[in-house]
């Protein structure tokens, strides 16, 4: 996948549910738990100071407030696929599941994949520090 427009025509002509379709920002919502949890997983499109562009998947997890540091910046340590962030959700600070990729080398069944894992384990980690709720 070399831009934007692919990962939007993929994303259509898939299963997935996409809820928010703006120029280079598209939302997909994950049913998980047979439907009795939700997890958003916003794509965009971002650019490093050489004009090369990449992927960003990220999703909610839970507001900043009496949130542990050290447990989150023990999970970054400790993750394969995805770091955590902060990231203001209508001017509020929001912890957030992320993870960017270059367009070189991203297939379809990659992006599937990683849909499917970060909004996973966005979910898992929104249920661990919100005491199990489903806040987004």
């Amino acid at each position: 996948m070399q831009n934007f427009e692919q990962i939007r025509d993929h994303l259509d002509g898939s299963d997935f549910h996409v809820t928010v379709q703006d120029p280079y920002v598209l939302c997909v919502e994950l049913s998980l738990d047979g439907g009795r949890r939700h997890q958003a997983i916003f794509l965009s499109e971002i650019e490093d100071d050489d004009g090369r562009r990449y992927l960003r998947v990220n999703s909610v997890i839970a507001p900043i407030t009496g949130i542990d540091c050290k447990r989150a910046l023990a999970f970054n340590w400790q993750s394969r696929v995805g770091y955590l962030a902060i990231g203001e959700l209508d001017g509020v600070p929001w912890m957030q599941l992320c993870e960017n990729r270059p367009y070189e080398g991203l297939t379809p069944a990659e992006l599937d994949r990683l849909v499917l894992e970060i909004g996973g384990m966005g979910d898992r980690l929104e249920r661990a520090l919100s005491a199990g709720g489903d806040l987004l």
